[in-house]
């Protein structure tokens, strides 16, 4: 085999349409394009970011700051207070499920916070994702144990 040889596929290379080479041609005159209108002008279809008469997204951008922008990373918490443990009997493992059974959370996928308002008089075991400061000083001051799970 030689360079000479070597073709293409039959049906993989196909001319380019030729427009606006006269009436004979088939695509002549108006080129296929219909007559006036935006879309028979070269360069139609304003420019890339053009939204049909909304704000282009670069417009808003300082707009959407504060209440109209969520991050997208953000972790909603079910968030427990430690006045809300007092319910429990004393030594009580304090876990995500057993909150969830007594209706103290509503959302299971979310991880749970325990928060420091409130008084808490008896030691229990607490196993939550995450414990404010304020919280894990009352929990083991009134001799529980805190643990946090991942």
């Amino acid at each position: 085999m030689k360079l000479n040889d070597l073709v293409n596929n039959e049906g993989s290379k196909k001319n380019r349409r030729r427009v606006g080479r006269g009436t004979a041609a088939g695509q002549g005159k108006t080129s296929g394009r219909g007559t006036k209108g935006q879309n028979s002008r070269a360069g139609s279809g304003g420019h890339l970011y053009r939204q049909g008469g909304n704000l282009p997204i670069y417009r808003r951008l300082p707009f959407l700051r504060g209440e109209g922008f969520t991050p997208p990373n953000q972790v909603e918490f079910n968030e427990v207070n430690v006045g809300q443990l007092n319910d429990f009997a004393t030594l009580t493992v304090i876990d995500p499920q057993l909150l969830l059974v007594h209706g103290i959370i509503n959302k299971p996928e979310n991880p749970v916070v325990i928060l420091g308002n409130g008084e808490l008089d008896k030691a229990l075991n607490v196993k939550v994702h995450r414990v404010s400061k304020g919280a894990k000083e009352k929990i083991l001051a009134a001799g529980g144990n805190v643990e946090i799970i991942a």
